[in-house]
């Protein structure tokens, strides 16, 4: 399976969605999970805006590598960030699309202040 880097440098990052736990079949309640570790995957949706242009795009990272507080709006640093090129068949329909992957997504919000000791 081919993967191609993705660059994020000089790209904004912000998280759109919360991490959600990725289904593998929706249908029968069956969690994703990383074939080389066994590790719960998640999808964090993902505002990338570059060069005056804004996409949402949806990434997957495993549970463990997700770091920091993600809640909608922080800034996020992907380590890692591959983009997938994928293509199925399904009831006689072919389809075709892009998947992203990360090694790791890092909240880049500054975490409170904490009082010094007296």
């Amino acid at each position: 399976m081919r993967q191609i880097p993705v660059d994020t440098n000089g790209a904004t990052l912000m998280v759109a969605q919360v991490p959600q736990t990725k289904m593998k079949d929706k249908r029968n309640g069956v969690i994703a999970t990383d074939r080389d570790t066994g590790h719960t995957l998640m999808t964090v949706d993902v505002l990338f805006v570059m060069n005056g242009n804004a996409e949402v795009i949806t990434v997957t990272v495993a549970e463990p590598d997700i770091s920091g507080e993600l809640a909608m709006g922080t800034p996020i640093a992907l380590t890692g960030l591959v983009a997938v090129p994928w293509e199925n068949e399904f009831n006689g329909q072919k389809r075709h699309g892009i998947s992203f992957r990360a090694v790791a997504a890092t909240s880049l919000a500054q975490a409170p202040a904490k009082p010094k000791a007296a």
